[in-house]
């Protein structure tokens, strides 16, 4: 079989790939073992990034990848949803005692995920509220990110997210991300449920103030509206606790739940309430590939490693600890940062907008050997896989301060 240079698999790529994600050219990923990805000339590089926080193991988890090979060796990596499979029940079983919730419902993606619950979300407000058919609306916040299907990006602030692809879902409502007084204003008869997430990671790392899911928690049981916690980033660990929503000691009518679950193959899975999830019964939603065998039989071992390698205590010391090296850095380059933000190992570096944007900041850190990705113009996203080292942490915080070194900030 032919090995390609990366500049002709560049090419390639140029000429038969979609160009909905922008990439550098010339570099091109082959392998990857926990923090370090290794491109097909050879080098490698600190993954700073871990796939949106896909990978919280880290990349080739040696328990992950023996389980993936356990199951591809049983030759039943799919299967109609019509007939039970063992893994699926088991899946489910182990997913709501993580969860501490009674039912699951599997996807394959966050978007998905979203999409599952907003359709329950109408159900449940159709047939247990009592919304006139068709006026269900549900609340969601300025600046989220929920995925990129039509029905998620009507929900969306951002113009590049909705632009052109209309026209959009009716029933949304938006509101500002952080104030409960905000979300009691936008409530009616018709409200079904609010979908938020209790950090948001693409918009920027913003963090809401302390109580926020609690005063929503506490606001929906009043109101008879859902509280869904959108954790596809923020669960399983990433922020120094299991979930988001645990910094308020909230639990959720649903959680919708993704990336993280599959220990890097796709998964998600909308958890909820009994009374909540039992509106769905059959035919109401489904997917051919949804709760397959294999995922399931994955995802089952990526729960279990995330708790038996502690890895939201991990997040929590080793966040602790980066977010220190980084204050470092800004007391010796002031003024290049403009804050810096996050939860455990979620972490935003927000940069000085005199200085530059921080899709070049990110140009610069690969070149030396570390991989990251900016969200929004000026912010830096920092979520290494959770099995990070100090060690390794130190490599990329002498990558960070080598490359903020070189900055200069217009007076």
């Amino acid at each position: 079989m032919k090995k390609y240079t990366a500049e002709e698999l560049t090419t390639l790529a140029d000429k038969h790939l979609v160009h909905n994600y922008g990439y550098p050219p010339g570099v091109v990923f082959r392998e990857g073992k926990g923090c370090r990805l290794t491109d097909v000339n050879g080098k490698e590089y600190l993954d700073f990034m871990s796939c949106y926080s896909a990978l919280n193991v880290g990349s080739g988890h040696p328990t992950i990848m023996e389980a993936a090979k356990n199951q591809l060796a049983r030759g039943l990596t799919a299967l109609p949803r019509t007939f039970l499979q063992e893994e699926i029940i088991l899946f489910v079983k182990e997913l709501a005692e993580f969860t501490g919730m009674d039912m699951v419902l599997p996807m394959n993606s966050g978007t998905e995920g979203v999409e599952t619950a907003m359709k329950i979300a109408r159900k449940w407000g159709y047939t247990q509220k009592g919304i006139p058919e068709g006026k269900a609306e549900i609340i969601f916040c300025a600046n989220n990110f929920h995925g990129r299907s039509i029905s998620v990006i009507s929900a969306s602030t951002i113009p590049q997210y909705y632009d052109h692809f209309g026209p959009l879902l009716p029933g949304i409502v938006i509101i500002p991300f952080g104030d409960a007084i905000d979300f009691r204003r936008a409530i009616n008869k018709n409200t079904a449920a609010i979908i938020v997430e209790p950090v948001q990671a693409e918009g920027g790392i913003i963090v809401p103030p302390d109580g926020y899911m609690q005063d929503l928690r506490k606001i929906c049981d009043k109101e008879k509206v859902l509280l869904i916690a959108d954790e596809v980033q923020t669960g399983f660990a990433r922020t120094g606790q299991m979930f988001g929503c645990d910094y308020d000691n909230v639990k959720p009518d649903i959680y919708v739940l993704g990336k993280a679950l599959g220990g890097g193959f796709p998964v998600s899975a909308v958890v909820g309430t009994k009374e909540v999830m039992s509106v769905m019964g059959p035919g109401d939603h489904g997917s051919t590939f949804g709760g397959n065998p294999f995922a399931c039989h994955v995802a089952r071992t990526a729960m279990k490693v995330i708790k038996e390698e502690e890895l939201d205590k991990r997040a929590l010391q080793l966040g602790a600890y980066f977010r220190a090296g980084l204050i470092d850095i800004d007391l010796k380059y002031p003024g290049v940062i403009k804050e810096i933000r996050g939860r455990g190992l979620l972490i935003g570096v927000e940069m000085n907008e005199k200085g530059p944007r921080a899709k070049e900041v990110c140009t610069e850190l690969m070149k030396k050997g570390l991989l990251t990705k900016e969200t929004r113009d000026y912010v830096l996203r920092f979520s290494p896989a959770l099995v990070i080292t100090e060690q390794e942490l130190n490599e990329g915080l002498r990558i960070i301060e080598s490359v903020f070194a070189e900055i200069d900030i217009d007076d």
